[in-house]
């Protein structure tokens, strides 16, 4: 058994390395369509679900980001996972979660509301640092999906602008799934315009992050101007959702 386990452990590790050098390319190829520099995309792999070995597998691949959606699981990987990783939370963060994400990430994708993006503030001016945030922008309108509205956009980063110890990045945004991606480009050009606005209206914040396309639509959104790209099934193939 040991040995039938070493060789499918072998094995996923060279599918993960050939699928991130595949998405790499294809970044290469959605940036060089429309002028952009590759190297100003970022490629982070979403690691929901997957164990410790295939996250260590992406690394020794190249991938140097990796986005988690839970707290507990992203905290208990931080221990089994002995690679210097730069660790996101991409997912929907509960204000009575967030003392275990400040200051353990290098970016928090999901800020949604006012009373959440004070409660990291505070937070961080205990710790006495400036938390990297990104407001995540519900763009298609979806029940589903978490994010201010983006005609809320002006009104939310004035309130921001009070709370001294986030640093706010850009914007981030989840498409609808669509069986063609060109149906949600729509999507990610118009984070991309309100994000324009946004920095005319408000120099205090840089907002030059852009995290926005996942699997199915991540070439679409790198010809849109995304700045981080969050990819699990085309890197890790389908989830093992017992994460085992």
């Amino acid at each position: 058994m040991k040995e039938k386990y070493s060789s499918e452990s072998k094995d996923k590790a060279k599918l993960i390395k050939e699928n991130v050098q595949d998405v790499f390319c294809r970044i290469k190829g959605a940036a060089a369509r429309v002028g952009r520099d590759p190297s100003s995309v970022r490629l982070l792999a979403a690691t929901k679900n997957r164990n410790a070995k295939e996250v260590k597998a992406a690394y020794e691949a190249g991938i140097r980001l990796v986005g988690e959606n839970r707290v507990q699981e992203m905290t208990s990987k931080m221990q089994e996972v002995e690679v210097p990783l730069e660790w996101h939370f991409i997912g929907h963060l509960q204000r009575n979660k967030v003392k275990q994400v400040v200051g353990r990430v290098a970016l928090i994708h999901s800020i949604d509301s006012l009373r959440l993006a004070e409660e990291i503030s505070d937070r961080a001016g205990v710790l006495e640092i400036k938390q990297p945030v990104l407001v995540q922008v519900n763009v298609s309108s979806e029940e589903s999906k978490y994010g201010i509205d983006p005609s809320d956009a002006a009104e939310f980063f004035s309130s921001l602008q009070r709370l001294d110890n986030l640093e706010v990045l850009g914007l981030s945004t989840i498409a609808p799934l669509a069986k063609d991606s060109e149906e949600v480009r729509w999507v990610f050009r118009e984070l991309r315009e309100l994000e324009i606005d946004l920095r005319k209206s408000f120099p205090k914040f840089t907002l030059d992050e852009l995290s926005m396309g996942m699997t199915s639509d991540f070439e679409v959104a790198v010809e849109e101007g995304s700045t981080l790209v969050r990819i699990g099934t085309a890197i890790f193939g389908p989830a093992n959702v017992s994460g085992s």
